[in-house]
C-alpha cells in the first residue's frame, strides 16, 4: 500500500485528537459540564484570544453540542482556523454538516480552510460540492478541492479528477494530479490495484509538473508489483537524474524475491557508475536473495562496486562472507585491502571469531599476516598462543603483525616472547615495533612484566638496555627504580644519559616512589656531568611539587636546601612554581630572594601576591603588607601591580 505523507499527517491528527478525547472523557467524568463552560465562552463577549484557546480545548471536550457555537466562527478571519481545529476532531455527522454548509457560503482563504478540514474528515457526502469547486475561478479553491477529493477517494472523485486532469488550468493541474495520486493510494488500500494503476498512468501521461510525474511513476511501479519491474528498470536506465533517483527509491520498496533477482540481473547491465548506487538500493531490501547478490558483487568485477559491496557486508554479512573478504584483504590493491579488513574487523558474531581462528594454523604469507592482525583488532584473546608462536616465523611481515597484535591484547607472559625476539633481531624497524609493544604491555600489566624485562637491563647491547629501562619506567615501583639507578651508576655513557633522562621524568608518572626523590637529589647535587645535574634538579623540583606527603614548610625547606645548586632562570622558575603552591613562611622568604634576579623577578612577584594575599600561619599582617607594597612598587607588569594593590586592600 502506498500512503502519502500528507495523507498520513491527516490520519495521525485525527487519531491523536480521538485518543485525547477518550483519555479526557475517562479522566474527567464531568466532561459535559466542561463543554458547556467552553460553549458559554464562545457565546460571550470574551476576547478573541480567549475564544481561540477555547476552540482548541473543544477539540478535546467538544461533542455535537459544540457545533452550533463553532460553526458561525468559520466565517471569522481571526477565529476560523481555531474553530476548524475543534470541528475536525469532533466525531459524528453534525460537524461534517457544518463544514459542508460553510463551503457554500465562504470564499477565498476561508473557503480553502474549510475544504482542507473536509479533507481531514474525509466526508464522502461533500464529494458533489467539491466536484463543483474543481471549476472555481479561484485557483487556490480549485486546488484545495482537488486534493480534498483525493483524500476522500472513491469512484466519483476519481472520475471527476481524471476528467479535470486534461482541462484544468495550469495553476490547478498539479493539485488535480495530486488528488489523482491520493485516490490511487486509496484504491490500493482497498486492494483495487487495477483502478490504482489506471490513475497512476493517467498522471504519468498528463501535462503536469515533473514532481507529480515522479510520484506517479513510483506509484505505478508499486501498484503493478512484480509486473512493475520493466517500468522500474526504465527509470534506472534513464538519463534524467530525478528518474534515476525515484527508481533507486522504488527499488528499495518493491517487494519480492523475484524482484531482487531482476535487479541483480540489471546490476550487471547498468553503466559502471550506477552499479554501486543500485547495489546500495538492493542492500536495503528485505529478502533472502539480497546477501547472495552482495556477496557476488564483492567477489569480483569493477573495483568501486566491490568496495561498495564489501562495505555493505559490515551490516549484512555473516560467517559465509569470510572467504570472499579474506581474498580481498590479501589482494595488492590498498583500497580493497582496507575495505575488506575493516569489514572483517566489524563483522558480528562469535562464530566469526571461531572461523578466523580455525584458519590461522594452516595460513601462510599475506593471509596469515591478515589473520593475525584481525585477532588483535577483534580482541580475540583465545588466539594469543597462536600469535605468540608466530613471533618465530621466518616472514618478517608475519612477525611484525604478531608484534602489533600482542601490543593490543598481549599479557605479561607475552613480554618474555617479545624480549626473546628483541634479542635475536638487528632490524631497527622490528626493534621499534617490539619496543612499542613492550611499553603497551608494561602499562597494561604492571609488575608482572618486570621479571621478563630483567634480561634487557643486563644486556651489553645499549639499545636493548635502554628499551628495558623505558619499559620498567612505565611499570614503576622500587624494583624498576633500582634498575634505573643502577644504570646511572655503572652503565655505558649512552645508557647512563638515557637513564638520567628517564629518572628526571619519574615523578610525572610515579610520585609515590619516594626513593625517586632521593635519587634525583643525589643527581642534582653530586652528578659529575653538568647535564645530569640539571636534569636531576629539574626532576627533583617536579618531585617536590607533586609530593602530597610533604607539608608546605617541608617543601620550602627542601627548595632552600638546593637553592645553591639552582644556577639558571629555567630552574629558578621551577622553584618558584613549587613555592607558589606551598604557602608558608619559608616559601614567602625564598620568593623575596628569588625576586632579586631580574630574569625571574616577575614570576616571583606574581607568586608573592598569590601567597601574601591570604593569611599564612606565622606571617604577620605587617610582613604581608610589606611584601605586597614591594611588588606594587617594583613590578613592571600592570596586571601584577593591580593584583598586589587589590590584595593590599584586603589585608586589615
Amino acid at each position: 500500500m502506498i500512503i502519502s505523507k500528507r495523507y498520513l499527517t491527516c490520519c495521525v491528527a485525527l487519531l491523536m485528537f480521538a485518543a485525547s478525547a477518550v483519555t479526557i472523557a475517562q479522566n474527567h467524568p464531568a466532561g459535559g459540564a466542561k463543554e458547556l463552560e467552553l460553549i458559554a465562552v464562545l457565546k460571550s463577549d470574551a476576547a478573541k484570544g480567549e475564544k481561540a484557546i477555547t476552540c482548541k480545548r473543544l477539540a478535546i471536550y467538544g461533542t455535537d453540542k459544540s457545533v452550533p457555537a463553532l460553526a458561525p466562527l468559520l466565517g471569522d478571519k481571526e477565529l476560523s482556523s481555531w474553530a476548524r481545529i475543534a470541528l475536525e476532531a469532533i466525531p459524528g455527522p453534525v460537524a461534517d454538516t457544518a463544514l459542508r454548509n460553510a463551503m457554500g457560503k465562504l470564499q477565498g482563504r476561508l473557503l480553502v480552510g474549510v475544504i482542507n478540514s473536509i479533507a481531514v474528515r474525509r466526508d464522502v457526502r461533500a464529494v458533489n460540492s467539491l466536484v463543483q469547486k474543481l471549476h472555481d475561478a479561484n485557483p487556490d479553491v480549485a486546488s484545495a478541492a482537488a486534493v480534498a477529493l483525493g483524500h476522500i477517494g472513491g469512484k466519483q472523485a476519481a472520475k471527476a479528477l481524471t476528467k479535470s486532469l486534461a482541462s484544468a488550468p495550469t495553476a490547478v493541474r498539479s493539485a488535480v494530479a495530486e488528488g489523482c495520486i491520493l485516490c490511487a493510494e486509496g484504491c490500493l488500500a482497498n486492494d483495487s490495484t487495477t483502478d490504482a494503476v489506471k490513475l497512476y498512468d493517467k498522471v504519468r501521461q498528463a501535462d503536469v509538473p515533473d514532481q507529480r510525474h515522479l510520484e506517479a511513476i513510483r506509484g505505478a511501479i508499486l501498484a503493478r508489483r512484480s509486473a512493475g519491474v520493466p517500468l522500474l528498470i526504465e527509470q534506472l536506465r534513464s538519463e534524467d537524474k530525478k528518474r534515476l533517483g525515484i527508481g533507486l527509491r522504488t527499488a528499495r520498496e518493491l517487494g519480492g524475491r523475484d524482484v531482487t533477482g531482476a535487479l541483480a540481473v540489471e546490476l550487471a547491465r547498468l553503466s559502471p557508475d550506477r552499479r554501486p548506487l543500485l547495489l546500495l538500493a538492493i542492500a536495503d531490501r528485505n529478502d533472502s536473495a539480497v546477501l547472495p547478490t552482495v556477496r557476488k558483487a564483492a567477489e569480483g568485477g569493477p573495483k568501486d562496486l566491490r568496495i561498495t559491496a564489501i562495505n555493505i557486508l559490515i551490516r549484512l554479512g555473516d560467517v559465509s562472507c569470510i572467504p570472499i573478504l579474506l581474498e580481498a584483504a590479501t589482494e595488492d590493491d590498498a583500497e580493497l585491502q582496507q575495505a575488506a579488513t575493516e569489514t572483517l574487523v566489524r563483522l558480528p558474531g562469535k562464530d566469526t571469531d571461531t572461523d578466523l581462528l580455525a584458519r590461522l594454523p594452516q595460513a601462510k604469507g599475506k593471509l596469515k599476516q591478515v589473520l593475525i592482525e584481525l585477532v588483535g583488532q577483534r580482541q580475540i584473546s583465545e588466539g594469543l598462543p597462536a600469535v605468540a608462536s608466530s613471533l618465530q616465523d621466518a616472514d618478517a611481515g608475519i612477525r611484525g603483525a604478531a608484534v602489533r597484535t600482542i601490543s593490543i591484547i598481549g599479557q605479561d607472559r607475552q613480554t618474555a616472547d617479545l624480549v626473546k625476539l628483541l634479542q635475536k633481531t638487528d632490524s631497527s624497524t622490528e626493534r621499534a615495533g617490539i619496543n612499542k609493544a613492550l611499553l603497551a604491555i608494561s602499562g597494561r600489566c604492571g609488575t608482572g612484566c618486570i621479571r621478563h624485562l630483567r634480561p634487557l637491563t643486563q644486556s651489553r647491547d645499549n639499545e636493548l638496555h635502554m628499551i628495558g629501562l623505558h619499559a620498567l619506567a612505565i611499570v614503576g615501583g622500587p624494583e624498576a627504580l633500582a634498575a634505573v639507578k643502577s644504570a646511572i651508576e655503572s652503565a655505558e655513557p649512552a645508557v647512563q644519559d638515557e637513564a638520567v633522562r628517564i629518572l628526571s621524568t619519574w615523578p610525572n608518572n610515579w610520585p609515590q616512589d619516594s626513593e625517586a626523590g632521593q635519587a634525583l637529589l643525589m643527581l642534582a647535587t653530586s652528578a659529575e656531568k653538568m647535564p645530569h645535574q640539571v636534569l636531576g634538579l629539574r626532576g627533583y623540583l617536579q618531585y617536590l611539587r607533586g609530593n602530597k606527603k610533604l607539608s608546605n614548610e617541608q617543601k620550602a625547606a627542601k627548595v632552600k636546601d638546593v637553592r645553591s645548586h639552582i644556577k639558571r632562570p629555567e630552574e629558578e622558575r621551577q622553584a618558584i612554581a613549587v613555592l607558589a603552591e606551598a604557602p608558608s613562611v619559608g616559601s614567602l622568604e625564598l620568593l623575596t630572594t628569588l625576586a632579586d634576579d631580574p630574569a625571574v623577578a616577575e614570576e616571583a612577584y606574581l607568586a608573592i601576591v598569590r601567597i601574601a594575599g591570604r593569611e599564612i600561619g606565622g606571617v604577620s599582617k605587617d610582613r604581608r603588607r610589606e611584601v605586597l607594597q614591594t611588588v606594587a612598587a617594583k613590578s613592571g607588569n600592570n596586571g601584577t601591580k593591580q593584583k598586589a594593590r587589590k590584595a593590599l586592600s584586603g589585608v586589615r
